[in-house]
């Protein structure tokens, strides 16, 4: 059960939920894993390929970052949508579509001719993706009894992490020996054979039915009472900050090992992110943690964890560049595991708005923060994107502390 730092008094376990150790725990977890793997690879792939999308189609550093961010920045948009209309329609109906619509786009992407034409179909992706995300927390969170939920969170964000992993790497390896368009056209294979193995995985839902569809004045009404929830608000903004800062650095990153004294190729480049690997093994460590010693230090930790491999990316040695990213990724994974985790247990009701909101800031970090940070690289390089990142992890864990204050007083 969760500590009682976290929130006061929380639910009492429905009988009816998924029990930790039996088949139907085990089918739900790889999934909602699969899931998590589709979605991020597809969201990523094309972050080690910012500087061949640049150099291929005559952009900046800044500009050729709107693959990645448009694609953040519609699936925040998206999610709003995909949320409400899981009521009426199903979760998994609409997670399948979405996986499924995504991977087309994503194979649509490796054959676009002009620039401007892969920002519209990588928008269309964003849009198209909001379906999974949007509902797979919420779907956790309601069918997994608490006692299991922060190791199924844990492994949720395990499959995040393994698709984040291998958008950037399995891209990087690919363009290298054939092109960037064989690298997206890859990626949109592997999404849809994940899509396929998710229905096939998951069982059918015990205690959500879809349900007749609400008014917009209501689905308003319910995103207003979350947002006036001020631990959720918060645990919201530790979203945005934590996304924002970790998504800056994998943007810049690239560019910066591509130049001197550097000088890496693609296939280099992209190996970098096999640190990914860290996130896979700190996200399950650190639901269980969060389970048994709280959020808050989980949090703060993993935040402090990120900050302290910012650091050690400065200096002009590749080691040390590796063994930042790798710590910066770890720490990344775990805080994250342990926030999107509390959603389930701060949100009494409509877990599907409140998870909305979460990933709606979250991703809306990555878009805005991400972008943003191609001034600090244009203007002041490395350095003033380590500066940048490194206020975005301070706030996060004053966010954190704060929200520990406030379900004490609970």
């Amino acid at each position: 059960m969760p500590p009682a730092a976290d929130i006061a008094a929380p639910p009492p376990p429905r009988p009816d939920r998924i029990r930790r150790g039996t088949p139907d725990y085990a089918r739900i977890n790889w999934a909602l894993f699969l899931s998590g793997y589709a979605v991020f690879s597809q969201i990523y792939c094309t972050q080690p390929l910012l500087p061949l999308l640049a150099e291929h189609f005559g952009v900046g550093a800044a500009e050729s970052s709107l693959a990645l961010s448009l694609t953040t920045g519609f699936l925040a948009v998206s999610i709003f949508v995909a949320g409400a209309l899981s009521e009426s329609i199903g979760r998994k109906q609409l997670m399948f579509a979405s996986l499924v619509a995504a991977a087309i786009l994503e194979l649509a992407a490796a054959i676009a001719p002009s620039w401007p034409l892969l920002l519209v179909i990588r928008a269309l992706e964003g849009v198209a993706l909001g379906g999974a995300p949007a509902v797979a927390m919420a779907h956790l969170a309601e069918e997994i009894e608490p006692a299991g939920l922060g190791s199924a969170m844990g492994l949720y964000i395990g499959g995040n992490a393994l698709g984040g992993m291998a958008g950037r790497v399995f891209t990087g390896l690919v363009a290298e020996f054939f092109d960037w368009r064989m690298a997206l056209a890859v990626i949109g294979a592997l999404g849809l054979a994940s899509a396929i193995g998710f229905a096939l995985l998951l069982p059918p839902s015990r205690n959500v039915a879809p349900r007749p569809r609400r008014p917009l004045s209501a689905h308003l009404a319910t995103w207003a009472s979350h947002l006036a929830n001020p631990a959720l608000a918060l645990v919201f903004a530790i979203g945005f900050l934590a996304m924002g800062g970790f998504v800056t650095t994998y943007n810049y990153i690239g560019f910066r090992l591509a130049d001197p004294p550097f000088d890496l190729g693609q296939a280099a480049v992209g190996s970098i992110f096999v640190v990914y690997l860290f996130g896979i093994l700190a996200s399950p460590i650190a639901g269980r943690a969060a389970d048994r010693f709280g959020r808050v230090p989980v949090i703060v930790g993993g935040t402090a964890l990120s900050a302290l491999g910012l650091m050690v990316t400065l200096p002009t040695s590749l080691v040390a560049v590796v063994a930042g990213i790798a710590l910066l990724t770890a720490g990344f994974f775990a805080a994250h595991a342990a926030a999107s985790g509390w959603i389930g247990l701060l949100a009494r009701t409509d877990l599907g708005h409140a998870s909305s909101l979460y990933l709606l800031a979250y991703y809306l970090g990555s878009s805005v923060a991400g972008s943003s940070g191609g001034f600090f690289w244009t203007h002041g390089g490395w350095p003033a994107v380590v500066g940048f990142v490194a206020a975005l992890h301070g706030a996060a864990m004053v966010a954190a502390l704060v929200l520990g204050r406030i379900t004490r007083r609970r």
